[in-house]
């Protein structure tokens, strides 16, 4: 818990950090207006599809087990040496990558924009801006790496922190930006080049200072790497199909102007929990289920997979609630300024609708996958995967067909995470691998009930926005705040929908007083 909570407070900084970023780029770059917005999308989402792919899904899988098990039987000399090995043979393969994309980069653009080919403007500047930002790739494949060696020696402080340089640093580079949308988009398309640089550096210097005697080496099909690439296959075809439903998603949105960056500002706020507690929570829980599993302690593992599960469900729970419940008040409140318009509000909300009951399957996904990756098992997470692809390709397609438009993509893509979820849960009940305790299931289920209640409060709240933002703003204009009424009447409803909850746990037990006086005094030692 601790581990998560270090991990999760940096995380929250970084989406801090993020979302001022969103709103300055989402300002000047507006969605449905301008072909700036979608290409800059695409050149950010097209390298972070392959860094999801090989850098920070199968590879990262892969490695953290295989380096926290040699840490823990081999010790620090020959972890490293493994360590040293990945690093550059997973360099190696992301440069040759990146590379190929660049060249190849015109082609490409008909494959994963096709709806682009009708707009010629926005197709040029698309591939322009993508071959900036595909060296970015290699810089995270990098820092993925480095991060996992710190985070299997305990230290989760710069692998929490290092995504935060990448927020600062496009706003360093897109608030001076001048000349319109076009220029915006470029500089922002530069940035993300500088912050991948930064990022890897970072992780390189704090690798170093944990302790691991990392080198640059040239690459060697060393028997660990050959392990590590052989354990890293499955999760990379699983991975892969995990983009699949990215790419569809793209595609199917490429045809309607402004689609791609409606999902983009609502892919936003869902990845919210989904950084917080789902990434977070599963980066802690891989390398201490790894060695309870190598030592063969069953006790712990069972422990450790109960606390991921109740403490990701009583943080993602009443996020997916509010998202359900309020969601053209939360996007018109953010992002409606600027270049971003009512309409581009409208449409936005109606995906973040669909995203926000998948938002528990999204995380529940990133506490199960583990409990496989721990024993060996990347396989099994793989068949899972292109079970989902299979179903997020059949709905997005017929959803978005049937006039359901963007907001249709975003419900198959939160289905497809429902089956993979469930899959991967009732083939670890089957195998005994992990059932949840009759006291996990008895907190989930005040959990649920909790969260309920915050939806309801939120969603009233929502209905009647008109007679809470009225008085708001009579109080602004006497005192003459230039802040809008919105966006406070906003962080009220919010405020408010936080403690209507935190009373709900304490009152239906979900959480109780004495748990919170153990939890600091642990945090206090």
């Amino acid at each position: 818990m601790r581990s998560s909570a270090i991990f999760s407070g940096l995380t929250l900084v970084s989406r801090l950090a993020g979302f001022a970023r969103d709103v300055v780029i989402s300002a000047a770059l507006g969605a449905s207006s301008s072909p700036a917005a979608d290409a800059y999308n695409t050149a950010l989402s097209f390298p972070n599809l392959f860094r999801r792919i090989f850098a920070e899904g199968a590879f990262a899988a892969a490695f953290v087990p295989a380096y926290a098990k040699t840490l823990k039987t081999e010790g620090d000399i020959e972890a490293d040496r493994v360590a040293t090995d990945a690093l550059a043979a997973v360099a190696a393969v992301t440069v040759a990558l990146t590379i190929a994309a660049q060249l190849a980069m015109p082609w490409l653009m008909t494959i994963i924009n096709v709806g682009f080919l009708d707009d010629p403007a926005r197709f040029k500047l698309a591939v322009i801006l993508t071959q900036i930002t595909m060296p970015y790739l290699p810089c995270m494949a990098v820092a993925a790496l480095l991060s996992g060696v710190l985070n299997a020696r305990g230290r989760f402080i710069v692998s929490g922190a290092y995504p935060i340089l990448l927020n600062l640093i496009m706003l360093a580079v897109v608030i001076p930006a001048r000349g319109g949308q076009v220029e915006a988009a470029t500089a922002a398309s530069w940035g993300v080049l500088v912050a991948g640089v930064a990022q890897a550096g970072l992780c390189w210097w704090g690798a170093r200072k944990a302790g691991a005697n990392i080198r640059l080496a040239l690459p060697r099909l060393t028997p660990a790497v050959k392990a590590i690439v052989i354990t890293a296959i499955p999760a990379a075809i699983g991975n892969s199909a995990t983009q699949i439903n990215v790419f569809i998603s793209g595609n199917l949105s490429s045809f309607v102007p402004g689609g791609r960056t409606w999902l983009a500002t609502a892919d936003r706020l869902y990845q919210l929990p989904l950084g917080l507690v789902g990434v977070a929570i599963g980066i802690a829980l891989l390398p201490r289920l790894s060695a309870a599993v190598a030592s063969k302690d069953h006790a712990q593992q069972q422990a450790s997979m109960d606390e991921a599960l109740c403490l990701s469900m009583a943080l993602t729970l009443p996020a997916a609630a509010a998202l359900m419940a309020m969601p053209y008040f939360l996007i018109d409140a953010l992002f409606t300024r600027g270049a971003f318009l009512q309409v581009d509000a409208v449409n936005t909300a109606q995906a973040l609708l669909h995203f926000g009951w998948g938002v528990p399957a999204f995380v529940l996904i990133r506490i199960l996958a583990p409990a496989f990756f721990a024993r060996g098992d990347t396989k099994t997470p793989m068949t899972f995967a292109l079970v989902s692809v299979a179903v997020n390709a059949a709905l997005a397609i017929g959803l978005f067909n049937l006039g359901m438009g963007i907001a249709g993509i975003a419900a198959a893509v939160s289905a497809a995470a429902w089956s993979n979820a469930l899959l991967l849960a009732s083939t670890l009940w089957r195998r005994g691998d992990y059932r949840p305790s009759p006291a996990a299931v008895s907190r989930f289920s005040r959990i649920a009930l909790a969260s309920a209640g915050l939806a309801a409060v939120v969603g009233l709240a929502s209905w009647a926005r008109p007679w809470i933002e009225a008085p708001v703003a009579s109080l602004l204009n006497a005192v003459q705040m230039s802040v809008g009424a919105k966006e406070v009447s906003l962080l009220l409803v919010t405020a408010a929908g936080g403690l209507a909850y935190v009373a709900l746990a304490f009152a239906t037990r979900a959480v109780t007083v004495r748990e919170v006086k153990g939890l600091l005094r642990r945090g206090g030692r």
